[in-house]
């Protein structure tokens, strides 16, 4: 087996989860709910872990992955039903998100504590262990998100409204706590796959950094997307081969070349915009 031979699928695996985790994150971002991914991936862990103190194998057959897509249902209807108006509740749906993830957390720590070898299975979902991902199982998830961003792209309109303009949708009369509920199912689906592959964190770099990276440069969504795409694909190749090149845990280090990449993008475009301001100024003061 060749270098290539390990590397590839990982590099592909990380292309389709920025394909389809790049678009759901102008929903997040522009929502305001930018942790909803890493509770909802938190959850599906959780569902994991219990499929495996139940027995199921987490990488073969479909107990695991129906396990986890039902908790991800359950942490999809709690945030449909929690969605209101900012200027309408005290308590943000961001503090409602922050508990679910932490007691998803924690379940997960106690379910763990009752089987063997848990320590590598609560790492494993964390970073997630990309290298091992098969061909077969990047057909079944790349199919799995063309279905889900068809759907999408189908009631696009109605998405897009929500995520963007909620009191004109609001007006429009479409039912915001419906079209949520949707929305969140099918980010369920995604996250469900995503976790098994990649792990909690770089699933939430995979949607948060793209996203916030191209809102850096534009407000129009088809050059977010844009961006977003680019980046995701160049950072994922400079982690996949810094981790080869520097033998390091794949997963992680693509967490940390996304981090990176988004703190020397800021600097620098925050260097560019003194440089023009201070070129603007007339001499002499």
């Amino acid at each position: 087996m060749t270098v290539l031979d390990i590397l590839l699928p990982a590099f592909v695996a990380s292309l389709i989860l920025t394909g389809i985790h790049a678009y759901l994150g102008v929903h997040v971002v522009e929502r305001g709910v930018i942790f909803v991914d890493l509770s909802l991936a938190q959850i599906a862990a959780l569902g994991a872990t219990v499929a495996y103190l139940a027995g199921y194998d987490l990488h073969t057959g479909a107990g695991a992955y129906l396990f986890s897509l039902g908790f991800t249902f359950v942490g999809a209807v709690v945030f449909a039903l929690t969605r209101s108006r900012r200027s309408r509740s005290r308590i943000p749906q961001e503090a409602v998100i922050g508990i679910v993830y932490a007691v998803s957390a924690a379940a997960a720590i106690v379910v763990m504590s009752k089987a063997t070898q848990e320590t590598e299975h609560l790492k494993e979902m964390l970073v997630g262990n990309i290298l091992s991902v098969r061909w077969s199982e990047l057909a079944k998830t790349a199919a799995l998100y063309a279905a889900v961003g068809a759907f999408h792209y189908a009631f696009r309109r109605k998405f897009l409204l929500i995520s963007m303009n909620e009191p004109e949708a609001e007006r429009q009369g479409i039912s915001i706590r419906f079209w949520d509920l949707l929305f969140y199912m099918s980010f369920g689906f995604v996250v469900t796959s995503s976790v098994a592959i990649a792990g909690v964190l770089l699933v939430f770099c995979f949607l948060i950094v793209p996203s916030v990276t191209a809102m850096l440069f534009t407000d129009r969504l088809g050059p977010r997307l844009a961006i977003g795409w680019t980046m995701g694909a160049l950072v994922s190749a400079a982690g996949v081969t810094l981790s080869f090149l520097l033998d390091l845990p794949t997963g992680a280090t693509i967490v940390v070349t996304f981090g990176t990449a988004l703190l020397a993008i800021v600097l620098v475009r925050a260097a560019v915009t003194r440089l023009g301001a201070g070129g603007g100024q007339p001499a002499g003061g």
